[in-house]
């Protein structure tokens, strides 16, 4: 019996290797929902969820590929700040969001900053991390 397709609900704590947590459902008091294999969760949450049975507790490690990737360097951008007003107001390790030409809209992480550039770091700020899962199936509709 698979989830596949169908609209499920977790309660889950996420934590890194060394056991600091990072998300948890449970913290929130509500179950997440979601289409199981849609997509809309990282590859390897969708995957331990499929075969689940209601109220079976799984816990999972995930590898950095069945998460949210490696970073990818081709998502570091280095510019001047001259080219953006603004920019020598921010510091490194600073998060915020930049438009792209197109209007849409992601998030970046301050990483370097000299006297005229500014570096940005696009990637998803899990990337490159194995995290750890304990998902609990709440419901299957």
């Amino acid at each position: 019996m698979s989830n596949q397709n169908k609209k499920v609900r977790v309660h889950y704590e996420g934590t890194f290797n060394d056991g600091t947590k990072f998300d948890s459902s449970y913290d929130r008091g509500e179950p997440l929902e979601f289409t199981c294999g849609a997509g809309q969760m990282i590859k390897g949450f969708d995957e331990a969820v499929k075969d689940m049975k209601v109220g079976e507790i799984k816990n999972i490690h995930l590898m950095p590929e069945e998460a949210y990737g490696m970073p990818d360097p081709r998502n570091i951008l280095t510019i001047d700040q001259e080219q953006m007003p603004g920019s020598e107001q921010l510091s490194v390790g600073q998060r915020i969001v930049l438009t792209d030409p197109m209007g849409n809209r992601f998030p970046v992480t301050v990483t370097e900053k000299t006297e005229t550039t500014i570096t940005f770091d696009a990637n998803h700020e899990m990337a490159g991390k194995e995290l750890n899962f304990k998902i609990e199936l709440v419901s299957v509709e």
